[in-house]
């Protein structure tokens, strides 16, 4: 990875939905498909900096599976790969490790 996201900023990579191609028999394209709001943690920043100059670690880990909304971070593309870069609140959830 050639990125390090600063503060409370964290790179996830959008994990390939699982689901069908097909809806009732019709093929759906990839255009016209929603982007799956289930991701992998690439990078993470250092943590939020307090207004006194503290420094909070973040919860989210490089490598956990995590859920976010649907309009959350800035899609980016690097070496041909999408990615998106947003705040460690606008993650909703981490999803546990069976």
């Amino acid at each position: 990875m050639n990125i390090r996201p600063l503060y409370d900023r964290i790179v996830v990579k959008r994990l390939a939905d699982q689901g069908e191609q097909k809806v009732g028999g019709l093929f759906i394209p990839d255009t016209a498909k929603e982007k799956p709001q289930e991701g992998e943690v690439v990078a993470v920043g250092k943590g939020k900096r307090l207004d006194d100059g503290k420094l909070i670690p973040l919860d989210v880990a490089v490598g956990d599976r995590i859920l976010f909304g649907k309009y959350s971070g800035s899609d980016i593309k690097m070496d041909g790969n999408e990615y998106l870069i947003m705040r460690e609140d606008e993650v909703l959830g981490v999803i546990a490790k069976k």
